[in-house]
């Protein structure tokens, strides 16, 4: 592949009216993505990178080229959001070209580009349609081709699958898992499926910071922060390590370090599958394991098992049990029990590393 498209971008700014102060790197023809609740801070980062909005701080860099006033169509980026936001009075195949075109290429050169790229997001067969005889799902191909038929140097994602029909989001995710191999991305995501799938690393921001980052892999299997663990579908607990045990103020939880055993008093956190939980009437005896005093929140089903949500103290702990244990412990919001975890299932990491 040819420089287009594998430009490396440093953004280090502050949005002050926005309490947001982030880094994010992406190196040439990676795919970055960013995860992080409702309002985290996501879309601002995107925002500032587009020059859509101005930092108070900082600046970005994009090629090693300073983009401190440079106009968002001048910046060699393409933002795709939610919503396709196609031209309505323009074909499919005239929206894709628009691209080229308005970088001064001909009308017959840009065409030809424009059919290249609907035949890669496969809908050339819808190259003279209006937007408004367009599935949501082809609307977002023709959005990606004409984003892509630009040749940005980098490409930024706002939530790409969120206004799809589930049954439709599969399709466009591997589309993009086929066109976005190699090229410079930073995607804006809350399904896990998206960073496994598209992204080569994640970050995680949290009130504005990043807060977690590391490869896809790393974050989503060795969590250090609740919004990566929540989204991992796992449990974890924050707190110092003690020597034996990470201590909250609302738990004390014995685990396995990863790595090699933390310094006592080093900030920790306790990591552990909801499938590891068991659920009690009483406090369990026998061979040694954690036991919790735990409020039930919600009860959930979860194909052939049952998600119970609890809260441990101000710590939620989610476990996973069969439909049967749900009726012989009687198991409904508000029902106090007890949760046993096996030490050896608690995996110990260093707490979040940035």
């Amino acid at each position: 592949m040819s420089a287009v498209g594998r430009a490396g971008l440093v953004c280090d700014v502050e949005v002050a009216t926005r309490d947001v102060a982030a880094r994010i790197e992406v190196a040439p023809g990676e795919t970055v993505a960013l995860l992080g609740p409702n309002g985290a801070g996501k879309s601002t980062v995107l925002d500032v990178v587009a020059g859509l909005v101005a930092p108070s701080r900082g600046g970005v860099t994009l090629g090693g080229r300073d983009l401190t006033g440079v106009p968002p169509h001048r910046r060699r980026v393409a933002l795709l959001a939610q919503e396709p936001l196609l031209f309505p009075h323009l074909s499919v195949l005239d929206n894709v070209a628009f691209g080229p075109r308005s970088r001064g290429a001909g009308r017959a050169a840009s065409r030809d580009l424009a059919r290249t790229w609907l035949v890669r997001v496969g809908i050339e067969d819808l190259a003279d349609r209006r937007p408004a005889r367009l599935s949501g799902g082809q609307a977002q191909r023709a959005a990606l081709a004409r984003a892509l038929a630009a040749e940005p140097e980098l490409l930024l994602l706002d939530e790409p699958m969120a206004a799809l029909d589930v049954d439709v989001a599969p399709a466009v995710r591997q589309v993009l898992h086929a066109v976005l191999a190699d090229r410079s991305v930073v995607v804006v995501t809350h399904d896990p499926l998206d960073a496994l799938l598209l992204a080569d690393r994640v970050a995680v921001l949290e009130q504005g910071r990043v807060v977690e980052s590391g490869s896809t892999s790393e974050v989503l299997t060795r969590p250090r922060s609740a919004f990566a663990a929540r989204l991992a579908g796992l449990n974890l607990v924050p707190g110092r390590w003690d020597g034996l045990a990470v201590t909250h103020a609302d738990a004390t939880v014995t685990g396995l370090p990863v790595e090699r055993s933390p310094d006592a008093g080093a900030d920790v956190v306790a990591v552990f599958s909801p499938s590891a939980v068991a659920v009690h009437a009483e406090a369990p005896t026998g061979s040694p394991r954690n036991s919790l005093a735990a409020l039930v929140t919600d009860v959930e089903p979860l194909g052939d098992r049952v998600r119970v949500r609890t809260r441990v103290g101000d710590l939620p702990i989610s476990a996973e049990v069969t439909p049967a244990a749900v009726v012989e412990l009687g198991l409904v919001p508000g029902s106090r029990v007890h949760l046993a975890v096996k030490a050896v299932e608690v995996r110990v990491h260093a707490a979040r590393r940035t």
